[in-house]
């Protein structure tokens, strides 16, 4: 979680093996993010409590491939492509995964991505965890990049998602708001705490199989783990969460369901087009 400030310099105190001048050179080259958002501008003023990250290209090998992956395309234009991302698929390339990525994908498929995400990440505007399915935005220009970025940044970009889950609901609808910030011993996973950045999930009931529920959440806010994070601390975990809940589902219905990932699926997303549609 950072401080606040420019970002340069909040990344030279995350990362002080580093220089100034060649993290500012990663910033401008598309590869760091504050709050899941490609930010490329060095004096860009992070705010208190955001989540800031930064890929350094050497962690994985140089240049990224074409490579010819089944890819769902459910809408192309000369500005954007929305993609039905399946589940197992990681977004874009990092350490561990160098290829057989979504970007190796679009590489292939589409003729044009934007630049600004830098080499790994060409035309990604927001990402998916690698469990989770469902629809993602892709940048074909710059133009169409900064437009897009600009929405999930102050939320205006709305998504909602399918979640099934193990508990009995409190309602048949509700509001979570709490401060998320990444747990104070396990580093991978996040939760509520007072320092963290305000998240909001408007959740509804869609079906019931006895403890079984499926649960459409949209999110106000888009923190990294949010509907995990909420749900979990709400007594209703994700099935096939190892994470924040779950793993497996009850002995009573693992004959029906059996999950090896978190059953979460982003079903809508809407944004103002770039030719402002």
């Amino acid at each position: 979680m950072s401080r606040g400030g420019r970002l340069d310099v909040v990344l030279v105190e995350l990362f002080p093996e580093h220089s100034r001048s060649r993290i500012g050179a990663l910033v401008k080259d598309g590869h760091a993010r504050v709050d899941e958002v490609v930010v490329t501008r060095p004096s860009h003023k992070v705010p208190p409590g955001a989540v800031v990250e930064l890929d350094v290209p050497d962690a994985v090998p140089v240049g990224v491939v074409a490579q010819d992956l089944p890819i769902h395309i459910v809408y192309e234009d000369t500005d954007v492509a929305v993609i039905d991302k399946a589940p197992g698929l990681v977004v874009h390339p990092g350490a561990g995964h160098a290829d057989g990525t979504l970007v190796n994908a679009l590489l292939h498929h589409l003729d044009d991505l934007s630049g600004i995400g830098g080499e790994l990440r060409p035309g990604i505007v927001h990402r998916l965890d690698r469990g989770t399915s469902g629809l993602i935005v892709v940048a074909k220009n710059d133009q169409a990049h900064r437009h897009l970025a600009a929405q999930f940044a102050d939320h205006s970009a709305g998504r909602e998602y399918l979640a099934l889950v193990v508990g009995r609901p409190p309602a048949l609808s509700g509001t979570i708001r709490s401060f998320l910030a990444r747990h104070p011993r396990d580093r991978v996973r996040f939760a509520s705490a007072d320092d963290g950045r305000l998240a909001v999930t408007h959740w509804s009931v869609e079906r019931t199989w006895g403890t079984v529920v499926l649960v459409r959440c949209r999110l106000e806010t888009g923190r990294t783990h949010q509907i995990r994070v909420h749900l979990s601390e709400h007594g209703l975990p994700l099935l096939g969460d190892p994470l924040y809940g779950r793993a497996r589902p009850p002995a009573s219905i693992r004959d029906l369901v059996d999950p090896d990932r978190p059953l979460l699926h982003a079903e809508v997303l809407h944004f103002e087009h770039p030719d402002g549609r």
